[in-house]
């Protein structure tokens, strides 16, 4: 009488098999652990990173920064009653800076700022400490001002630090930039993922992306160069480079992340959702617009977001073709100031722990929050948008 075996009661030699198989070579456990150990590494990289910037920008934020010019004056006499510590610390020197210079470089240098001091204490505004959160984000009425206004001037005698006009300048060149690559890029990406013939899309996508290897240097050097003089002579503008000149560039620059990104999550929608919209009687444009745009929809919007973020961190275009000039206007034909440019341009000059020093690291600190924020809200809005399309909201 033949036995017959239960299928789900596997036999000894299956139980053997599948412990023979679910052993791992040396090699295959070494390399497991390696790539463990650089994903890690990566993550604790960016968590150590910011918490360096968060280190030096803290006293700020705790409000321990004072940049009052009306302090207490050394007269130059009183040298030798300091500490070099001491006296590196009173002229905003240093280590290195205050090995190099001799006795009476550093005698002059107590000389300049004792006079510094004496004509700056005149001023009404000598005794603000401009590095509160009240001077930061409030207008204020400076000395030579007809009213209230939002400064930065980190150079001047009475040191400004109004971040206000360095996030508009960010807003603005931003929103330009996306008004510009938005547009652009899903319109490439629809037409490559459902219209194109397999021949043009062949070429059509490569050449789209390769854009992302340009240089931000080379589109910025464009900018100022060509791209300034064009729109001067269409618009009719003021300043030669301002913040439509600095958001068309960046636009170029975040076309090919959104494109390549956006065409992805619409070459992923099933060609079942074509066909049937196609055999319904819908055209091949009915179908990609009203059928796998809208499947794509959680992927094109984490494709904008991504754009947005590379947008607002960019650096060296907006640092060539924005002017530089941190002016409280939302008019895009004035020059701009953003955050990153002001980080890249002063950072290298501002005194080591000085009040200027910590307040440009807590604007990369605020950056980074801005973008935190808007990458949480988007992951919230896509996981909604999946919910929704999966029929569970």
């Amino acid at each position: 009488m033949a036995v017959l075996s239960n299928p789900a009661v596997p036999t000894r030699r299956s139980w053997d098999g599948v412990r023979m198989g679910s052993r791992k070579a040396p090699l295959e456990w070494l390399l497991e652990r390696c790539i463990f150990l650089v994903s890690l590494s990566a993550i604790v990289l960016v968590f150590l990173i910011f918490a360096f910037v968060l280190r030096e920008s803290l006293p700020v934020f705790l409000g321990r920064v004072d940049s009052t010019v009306a302090q207490r004056v050394i007269p130059a006499a009183q040298m030798d009653t300091l500490s070099p510590a001491q006296l590196a610390k009173y002229l905003d020197l240093s280590e290195s800076e205050f090995s190099e210079m001799d006795r009476d470089t550093l005698r002059l240098m107590m000389e300049v700022k004792e006079e510094a001091v004496a004509e700056a204490s005149m001023d009404k505004d000598a005794g603000v400490n401009t590095a509160n959160w009240r001077y930061l984000l409030g207008p204020h009425q400076w000395t030579g001002y007809e009213k209230a206004s939002y400064i930065w001037q980190p150079v001047s005698e009475i040191h400004k630090y109004n971040v206000v006009p360095l996030f508009i300048g960010s807003l603005k060149t931003t929103l330009v930039a996306l008004l510009f690559s938005i547009p652009l890029a899903l319109g490439a990406a629809v037409y490559v993922s459902q219209l194109a013939a397999p021949k043009a899309r062949e070429w059509l996508k490569p050449a789209i992306e390769m854009l992302a290897g340009i240089p931000s240097v080379v589109l910025g050097f464009f900018a100022l160069i060509v791209m300034a003089s064009v729109l001067q002579n269409l618009v009719g503008a003021e300043s030669r480079l301002n913040a439509f000149v600095a958001g068309i560039a960046l636009g170029l620059a975040i076309v090919p992340v959104i494109f390549s990104i956006a065409e992805d999550a619409l070459t992923s929608v099933p060609r079942s959702y074509t066909q049937a919209a196609l055999a319904l009687g819908a055209s091949k444009w009915q179908a990609a617009w009203q059928v796998v745009l809208p499947a794509a929809l959680p992927g094109v919007f984490a494709a904008v977001l991504l754009g947005f973020g590379r947008a607002i961190g960019e650096t060296m275009i907006v640092l060539m073709a924005s002017g530089n000039a941190s002016i409280l206007s939302w008019n895009l034909l004035d020059s701009t100031r953003t955050i990153t440019a002001t980080i890249a341009a002063e950072l290298a000059e501002a005194v080591f722990g000085g009040h200027h020093y910590r307040i440009l690291f807590m604007l990369g600190t605020l950056l980074f929050a801005v973008t935190f924020v808007t990458n949480l809200l988007g992951e919230l809005i896509i996981h909604r948008l999946n919910r929704r399309l999966e029929g569970k909201a």
